[in-house]
């Protein structure tokens, strides 16, 4: 979560309240408005409360054209219905929510099942926050098995951690916070992911696992897992050092399955012990679910998982939060079932269509070079191309947010912080209607573009406010 300071300003102009609010007396709903940075010194009326801050969020982006994130932005009214209906009920408290507690257990037994786990019935899971906490309970375990296996040398000897430059910011939090050393294999040239030989070579004695990203934020293209296993396995067979590999499928886990079903990537590889997925991306939830599985008991260590004799009842759980609504994972099972694997097989084709017909039509206006398609994760990343001069991407995302669009654009990382690009996550909800009216707009702002003297933009840094 972001970190926020308290007022910059003292004795700050309190909010503005409109004399309707006050419903019987409208002089009187403009009584006491309330202060921005403390708490009221009295009540407001529900109704009141409710205008105020509903006026405000009308200043944040409208979400459905918000191109950058990949977090679902609309369900069904049913699945909202449910959701209301389960707001209350705290997720940990599995003696109190059995049936809640059940419904999240068929979800880890569906997703072992979809990710072709050996065993089903042996695999282990939970339901997170999200990919980030889910990612860091993966490498909690790869570093507490990896521990054990050198007990004789540890804590002395550094564990390290290997993945691409391309990795989400949460496995660097990982490293930084469980004090691992992350080893980035670079980009280099075209090649916007991680390299299996290349990461091969930077294990060691001390590597607890790598991390394969199925689904790069970066541009949308899946890494090559089978051939990083196949890297590992020959890394194995000539120095004895066996690696796992934990698959970071935050996106691309609920896409695979479904529209690629023949690209090995999963527990199907043998030296995959973990993978994590997001409810809330291509699992189509909104935001706050998430999941990780392992292999079987022996990849998660027993020594990780809480044993709470919790309002009566034995309650093994596995997480970095405690308390944290069920209704996230409700609305996770109400889509499994209301989709099954023909729903979401229609629903993932569709949104990888409408990213390779935009993608497409992006490229057709001639000054725009693509990176990736939107071939793999429906989510494609483009750059301008070399003659074009007068203007740049962070041009592009500055004009289409007066239109709405919200399109975030950066600067590669190590090697490639030469090549700046433009992002569209296409997801459930973003029709091929709303695709042409952004190809409209865009084609629309070309002519402006065209006519600058230079790129506008000085700070490329500051120019936008997307990480990855």
């Amino acid at each position: 979560m972001a970190l926020h300071q308290g007022p910059q300003k003292r004795d700050e102009r309190p909010m503005s309240v409109n004399p309707f609010f006050g419903e019987a007396n409208p002089v009187g709903g403009m009584t006491e408005a309330p202060p921005k940075h403390r708490l009221p010194d009295g009540p407001l009326p529900p109704t009141t409360a409710y205008q105020l801050v509903h006026d405000e969020l009308m200043l944040d982006g409208n979400s459905r054209l918000n191109l950058a994130t990949f977090v679902t932005t609309w369900m069904e009214p049913q699945a909202g219905l449910l959701m209301a209906e389960c707001q209350d009920k705290n997720m940990i408290d599995k003696d109190e929510y059995p049936r809640t507690a059940e419904l999240e257990r068929r979800c880890v037994a569906m997703l072992a099942d979809l990710w072709n786990a050996p065993d089903p019935a042996a695999a282990v899971g939970c339901s997170t926050t999200g990919s980030s906490e889910a990612c860091m309970l993966a490498g909690m375990a790869l570093k507490r098995r990896w521990a054990q296996r050198n007990a004789d040398r540890y804590p002395g000897a550094r564990p390290n951690l290997v993945m691409g430059v391309n990795v989400q910011v949460c496995w660097d939090k990982f490293c930084n916070f469980w004090e691992v050393e992350a080893r980035q294999v670079p980009m280099e040239g075209d090649r916007f992911h991680l390299d299996p030989q290349a990461a091969a070579e930077l294990c060691d004695e001390n590597t607890i696992g790598v991390v394969g990203i199925l689904g790069s934020t970066f541009d949308g293209s899946y890494e090559p897992i089978a051939d990083l296993c196949a890297a590992l396995d020959a890394l194995q067979e000539r120095t004895g050092l066996d690696i796992p590999v934990h698959v970071d499928g935050a996106s691309g886990a609920m896409v695979a399955p479904f529209l690629d079903e023949d690209l090995v990537w999963d527990f199907r590889l043998p030296r995959v012990s973990s993978i994590n997925t997001s409810g809330h991306k291509y699992g189509l939830v909104y935001p706050g679910v998430g999941w990780a599985l392992w292999r079987s008991a022996v990849e998660l260590p027993e020594e990780l998982v809480f044993r709470v004799n919790y309002l009566g009842g034995d309650m093994p759980t596995f997480a970095l939060n405690f308390s944290r609504p069920g209704a996230q994972v409700v609305a996770q099972y109400y889509t499994f079932l209301r989709l099954g694997r023909e729903g979401y097989r229609a629903v993932q084709r569709t949104t990888r269509d409408v990213a390779l017909g935009l993608s497409g039509r992006i490229e057709a206006l001639g000054d725009f070079q693509l990176l990736t398609r939107g071939d793999e994760l429906p989510v494609f990343a483009f750059t301008t191309k070399p003659d074009v001069t007068a203007y740049d991407v962070f041009d592009v995302s500055r004009r289409m947010r007066e239109r709405g669009w919200l399109v975030p654009a950066y600067t590669f990382p190590a090697n490639r912080e030469d090549l700046s690009v433009l992002r569209v996550v296409c997801r459930n909800g973003f029709s091929e209607d709303l695709a042409e009216l952004f190809v409209e707009d865009l084609g629309r702002l070309l002519p402006e573009l065209r006519r600058q003297p230079h790129p506008l933009t000085r700070d490329k840094s500051a120019a936008t406010g997307f990480h990855h």
